[in-house]
């Protein structure tokens, strides 16, 4: 995806855990992080607490939506989603795409990415690995603080 482009729908979820959201659920009111990461990727793992901290700091002025890309066989068993979830404390709306229907209308191909939306759903970041959280909290800062416009 390129910058400024707008959000695609959230639809062709497998499932959704902890609650399921719409596009039109997160516009207008405020910016929204989607982050993509799978249950076999270890710097995902890793990442989620720091993803989880930012979540918890930003609760009232930022959504937060996951999206599990799996990345082989093994991940599109929707027990071991919910498990390793609840295990990362992953409390925000996941959206399941087994059949990468989210993850090709993003163009994703990396596990974490990060995808940070003005409240108008317009991309204005995007970044992709483990690192980069300061970078990371730098953006969604500075849209936050160009909410009004």
């Amino acid at each position: 995806m390129k910058l400024r482009t707008p959000m695609p729908e959230l639809t062709g979820a497998t499932e959704w855990i902890n609650g399921e959201v719409s596009k039109e659920d997160l516009l207008g009111g405020k910016p929204t992080l989607i982050h993509f990461w799978s249950v076999s990727c270890g710097t995902c793992k890793e990442a989620m607490p720091n993803v989880n901290d930012f979540r918890d700091r930003h609760s009232d002025e930022l959504n937060v939506v996951a999206v599990h890309m799996p990345r082989s066989e093994k991940d599109l068993d929707i027990d071991q989603i919910k498990e390793v979830a609840q295990e990362h404390g992953i409390t925000q709306p996941i959206f399941v795409d087994n059949k990468h229907a989210l993850t090709d209308a993003f163009e994703n191909q990396y596990v974490p990415a990060y995808y940070v939306f003005d409240s108008e759903g317009n991309l204005r970041h995007f970044q992709a690995g483990g690192g980069g959280m300061k970078m990371l909290e730098k953006r969604v800062n500075r849209v936050l603080g160009n909410n009004e416009k």
